[in-house]
């Protein structure tokens, strides 16, 4: 019923026309006597997504997503239970067909916390920056060498250097414009990343928009969730995720961070490095989002997005 896809490009070309997706969703629910409950497709993401009854998320990968999909149930099941905020429960997962697979979990309660985060007070912001320091925390306390099966990457010092090598090429790709652009080699280079490193289960796109929050009551957060593109790796790539979009450049929001997460801040140039190489990194949607140094230097704004000074 779904198409082969392939390529991204042929992803993109379907991922939104509900023609297509609504009836093998359909139709993958039945198969799995799922019959009659309410199936509503979510909004955002660039896999489509289904909220599946009152308590079920259905998450469809093409072909080409195969290790990802078997990536995210995996870890899913090494975590449940385990953290001091809730994860998704894993259900069920499998190949569907023409190698689509699919990953059947349970949803989390609440709103996302970037959603609800203008409706929260400062205290309130405070405590949910306190709340998940402390599941990152927990998360990079994890055991994960039951995980280096499907978990990679294998090296991480060689994963550095191949994104580094291919550095200019995802960020022209992007669209970073200069001065920014030819800068960027020039600030790897003078940037050391440690050699070797504790090693430790990386979610890699922590963010507000990965949290949960329930809004009535105590305002707490109820769930992590996204952790298809998990890793093994050093604990500060995570951190460059914290400062872009749980901190969002507030040098006093990742102080308290680094204090409930339990270590000393890191050096704000290696953060950004890590930003930079990325295996998802949108340096155009950061400088549109996040304040800009008085100087287009990359020094400048490592220490603004961060710096925990101030």
């Amino acid at each position: 019923m779904l198409p082969t896809v392939d390529t991204y490009k042929e992803l993109e070309a379907i991922v939104s026309d509900e023609t297509v997706l609504r009836p093998a969703a359909l139709d993958l629910c039945n198969q799995m006597g799922l019959v009659g409950l309410a199936l509503r497709r979510f909004d955002d993401g660039s896999l489509p997504v289904y909220a599946l009854g009152g308590d079920m998320v259905l998450k469809l990968y093409p072909r080409f997503g195969t290790a990802e999909a078997i990536r995210e149930a995996r870890v899913l099941a090494h975590l449940w239970g385990q953290l001091p905020l809730p994860t998704p429960r894993l259900i069920a997962t499998d190949e569907y067909v023409n190698g689509w697979r699919f990953v059947l979990m349970s949803r989390l309660p609440g709103r996302s916390v970037a959603e609800a985060w203008p409706q929260l007070t400062a205290a309130e912001q405070d405590r949910i920056v306190a709340e998940s320091a402390q599941a990152l925390a927990a998360l990079h306390a994890m055991a994960w060498k039951p995980l280096t099966d499907i978990v990679g990457p294998s090296d991480w010092s060689s994963f550095l250097r191949r994104r580094r090598a291919g550095t200019l090429e995802q960020h022209g790709r992007t669209g970073v414009t200069e001065p920014w652009l030819s800068r960027i080699p020039d600030f790897l280079d003078a940037v050391p990343l440690p050699v070797s490193t504790e090693l430790a289960l990386l979610h890699t796109e922590f963010m507000r928009e990965h949290l949960t929050i329930d809004m009535r009551g105590g305002r707490r957060l109820t769930g992590l969730f996204d952790f298809e593109p998990a890793m093994i790796g050093d604990p500060a790539y995570d951190f460059a995720s914290v400062g872009l979009f749980i901190t969002r450049a507030d040098p006093r929001q990742l102080r308290r961070f680094y204090e409930a997460y339990g270590r000393a801040p890191h050096d704000p140039d290696q953060l950004l490095a890590y930003a930079l190489l990325h295996m998802y990194s949108d340096l155009p949607f950061y400088l549109r989002e996040l304040p800009l140094p008085s100087e287009p230097r990359l020094d400048a704004l490592a220490e603004l997005w961060f710096g925990t000074k101030g």
